[in-house]
């Protein structure tokens, strides 16, 4: 009898295909938005690499050009107002500040400086909330996924013990099937969370990075201009 159990379980398809067909419709919704949100967090990955990157090694050219001796005005008027670099927005932000604060004879306006201060601190707000764009949504799938996929198991056993009781029959091959549909969601779910967790972490790091050298770079520009503005 056992052994005809065992016999009849082997027979049984155990593929991620066949779990996924043969669990029940709400199981089957749940390994959906576990595997939607998995691919999802690592689109968002994958793009928060290259911009992370690119946003890098923006900064670094643009840091070798700020400190090569050439005049401010000229760097501003090479990469105009609205330039593609994060750094270079930074800059360009406190620049248009710095010319607007000067009068038509050619003094300058009361309370220049927190005005140029500020216009850059907008301007690195606006680029944090770009980088960090995304980074919510790992977040939240890192924080509920494994809750999600706990969920599709609790519902999947049930089935399966449900399945029991109108067969009559405990042995292996009625068994395992159900189990095993129920624990793919759990592990769908963990799939989806850890790399969104560890990602997440690491991002954010990356991030702040970023941005505390956009906020190093407007420290150093703006004592540059309190020394012109207290000359």
């Amino acid at each position: 009898m056992e052994t005809e159990a065992l016999s009849a379980a082997a027979e049984i398809d155990f593929s991620f295909l066949a779990l996924f067909l043969r669990a029940t419709f709400t199981v089957k919704l749940v390994m959906l938005l576990l595997i939607v949100a998995s691919i999802w967090s690592w689109a968002i990955i994958i793009t928060k690499f290259m911009a992370f990157r690119r946003a890098r090694a923006e900064a670094d050219v643009f840091d070798r050009k700020f400190w090569s001796g050439e005049p401010l005005d000229e760097l501003f008027d090479q990469i105009g107002p609205s330039p593609s670099g994060s750094a270079e927005k930074v800059f360009a932000a406190g620049m248009l500040e710095w010319r607007r604060s000067h009068r038509a004879d050619g003094g300058l306006i009361a309370n220049a400086q927190s005005r140029i201060d500020r216009s850059m601190d907008v301007s690195i707000a606006k680029e944090g909330e770009e980088l960090n764009k995304g980074l919510s949504f790992l977040a939240t799938v890192a924080a509920t996924a494994p809750f999600v996929g706990l969920f599709g198991t609790v519902w999947g056993i049930m089935n399966a013990f449900i399945e029991i009781a109108q067969q009559q029959n405990t042995n292996l091959a009625v068994v395992a099937p159900g189990i095993a549909e129920a624990l793919l969601a759990t592990g769908l779910g963990l799939l989806a969370a850890i790399p969104a967790a560890v990602f997440y972490n690491k991002l954010s790091v990356d991030s702040d990075n970023i941005l505390s050298g956009y906020e190093a770079f407007a420290d150093e520009f703006a004592t540059i201009l309190s020394r012109q503005l207290d000359s």
